[in-house]
Parts: C-alpha cells; sequence; structure tokens
C-alpha cells in the first residue's frame, strides 16, 4: 500500500472516510479554524465545508481519513504509563479522542509524571527546570501522531520511568528515509500523513517540514545530562530520551548552588525574622507595618517569589492558620548572611 500511495502522490490520510460531515465536532471544527487564521499561513473566511476543501479534507465531496482523525472518533489511541519498572506501573491513561484535543491530553499527562524544579538567576522571578526540555516532549509526541502508521492497529505508546520517558509508534521510517539520516540537519523528511503534517503546520505546532529532529537536538543542547537515541524495532519508531547523569530532583523551589537570589532590603528584613514559623499578623507588628497591602506587596509577595520562604500550609493559601517560614535554601541564606556579618 505505501509503494502504491507514494506512486499515486497521495498519502493514506486523503483516502476517504466511511464518516459523514455530521459526525465531526463542528466546535473543534471552528476552533481549528480559528487557531489557523491565528497563525495567518493561510485565511479561512468560507463557510466549515468550503474550508474543509480548501485545506482537502473533503476531497472528491467525501470526508477524508485526516479528517475523521482530528476532528472525530477515530479507532486509535495514545497509551501513556508512568512506571517504576518494567512490571510496575504507577500511574496510567488510554487517550481516544480527536487528535487535536489528545495532543493536548497526552501532553498534560506526560507534564504530570516528569519533575520540575526551579532556580533563580538574579532578579525576582523564578526560572522553571523540566526533567526533560518541553520543547522536545512535544516534538517528540506530534512526531509520533503525525508520522504514525494508521493502518495498524497498534497504537502509540509512551512509558514514562524515573530516569527515562520512551515514545513508540506503529510504522518504520517513511519513504527512503533513515535513522542515520535524522542525526544530519539537513536530513530531507517523508511524510507518510500529509494532510495531517499540513494540519498541524497551518496551526503552527510543525514550523517547518523536515526540522523537528533537529529542533530537539537544539532543545537538549541546553541539558546535557539527556542521551536521546531513535532506532526501528520491528515495524515501529522508537525514541528514547534517558538521563545518564543524576535523576532531577522532585519538584521544589530551590536555588542551584551557584546562582543566589536577588533580596531587596525589605525582603531581608522579613527574612530575617523567620527563622522560625510566624504568622503575618505577627510578622507585621515585629516589622512596624499596619498596611495588610503595603506588607504583602513590599515584604512577603518578594520574599515568596525568591524561594527562600514558603507556605507552612500550601495547599491552603488563605488558611487562618497559614504561617511562613524558610526553606532550605533559605536556612542556608540566613548561615551565609550571618556569616558575613
Amino acid at each position: 500500500m505505501d509503494l502504491q500511495q507514494q506512486a499515486l502522490s497521495l498519502s493514506f490520510d486523503a483516502y476517504s472516510s466511511l464518516v459523514s460531515l455530521t459526525d465531526l465536532d463542528t466546535e473543534l471544527i471552528e476552533r481549528f479554524f480559528t487557531r489557523v487564521n491565528s497563525r495567518g499561513r493561510v485565511t479561512l473566511a468560507d463557510d466549515s465545508r468550503t474550508n474543509l476543501v480548501k485545506l482537502k479534507l473533503i476531497r472528491d465531496g467525501k470526508i477524508t481519513f485526516a479528517a475523521e482523525l482530528l476532528f472525530g472518533a477515530p479507532d486509535c489511541a495514545i497509551r501513556i504509563g508512568r512506571f517504576k519498572s518494567e512490571a510496575t506501573i504507577i500511574d496510567d491513561n488510554v487517550v481516544r479522542a480527536p487528535l487535536l484535543l489528545a495532543v493536548e491530553e497526552a501532553l498534560t499527562f506526560i507534564k504530570k509524571h516528569v519533575n520540575l524544579s526551579y532556580h533563580f538567576d538574579g532578579s525576582l522571578e523564578r526560572k522553571e527546570r523540566w526533567q526533560y526540555p518541553m520543547e522536545a516532549l512535544r516534538e517528540l509526541l506530534l512526531n509520533a501522531v503525525v508520522h504514525r502508521d494508521y493502518k495498524s492497529p497498534s497504537d502509540i505508546v509512551i512509558k514514562i520511568f524515573d530516569d527515562r520517558i520512551v515514545f513508540t509508534n506503529p510504522g518504520k521510517l517513511y519513504g527512503k528515509l533513515r535513522i542515520e539520516d535524522l542525526q544530519r540537519n539537513d536530513y530531507v523528511s517523508s511524510i507518510r500523513n500529509r494532510l495531517l503534517a499540513e494540519a498541524f503546520f497551518l496551526m503552527g505546532d510543525i514550523e517547518r517540514y523536515g526540522t523537528g529532529f533537529v529542533r530537539i537536538r537544539e532543545a537538549l543542547s541546553l541539558y546535557p545530562e539527556i542521551e536521546f537515541k531513535v532506532e526501528e524495532i520491528g515495524d515501529f519508531f522508537k525514541a528514547e530520551l534517558r538521563q545518564i547523569g543524576s535523576v532531577t530532583p522532585p519538584i521544589t523551589p530551590h536555588v542551584a548552588p551557584h546562582l543566589t537570589p536577588h533580596v531587596t532590603p525589605h525582603v531581608e528584613k522579613l527574612l530575617l525574622l523567620c527563622d522560625k514559623p510566624a504568622g503575618r499578623e505577627e510578622l507585621q507588628v515585629d516589622l512596624g507595618i499596619k498596611d495588610r497591602k503595603y506588607f504583602y506587596e513590599t515584604y512577603l509577595r518578594p520574599a515568596l517569589k525568591t524561594g527562600l520562604l514558603a507556605l507552612t500550609i500550601p495547599e491552603k493559601p488563605r488558611s487562618k492558620l497559614q504561617k511562613y517560614q524558610l526553606t532550605e535554601a533559605g536556612r542556608q541564606w540566613l548561615i551565609a548572611r550571618v556569616k558575613s556579618e
């Protein structure tokens, strides 16, 4: 079939589906048009059917398989699991949804199960650092969704372990593309599902054909502790991000050893009062401040943003029992502050 498609210059997703326009999610179609128009790569100003014809999602008066995948109820899924070991699964999700929704749902699950840490670069704003670069994870997810072989009954499978995340999708590399080609920045992409690729391109999720793996490597350039490997196993394509250094710590606000947060004189005064947990009213009295809003804007909020101060009841920030205490980084800051005197 693949050879026949290439000979006819027709991708599999361009073939007619058995569904009709009324079987598709009209609200989702309109959201798609809005996203496409916002990117400005093409203008879709007509009625839904005319727009879909313009994008070749309706061909010869019939709904294409691409349209069913994007806006309908496709008979395929993304299976995602969080594993402690190959035999021990902690959490899992089977995403069965139109592809426009499935990508975001799958990415949300992934974010739930990869670590996020924080550091400060001298400004008041804390910087996020995911366990893996989010740009690379999104590219790998989109690659699996756009380039998988939809003739196969198998699903996309994503496995998240403590030290690695693995994406596997049915379908080897398409056309003449080979694994070694992906290592070069000038590789020429062969597209199995052209209409799907075009749809995600028009929405801005794919920047340019044949650059996905280039962007993955660029994102990984800031993650020297991550090893990236791709391979073909039977009729499947597999991509793996593995930590070859230490595992990223759990989600905890912290200050990297070589970075010092910016501490204003007001924040410093507050932190010096928090060597033990203290409530808002107590701190305002100690600082001689009567205006609650002024205290919050000038002292408390900036102190919390440094990551040196934290809530004792973070799940209930407005609790009457709420107090504020130094974090581990805050205690280290206090020790250094005392030593410097």
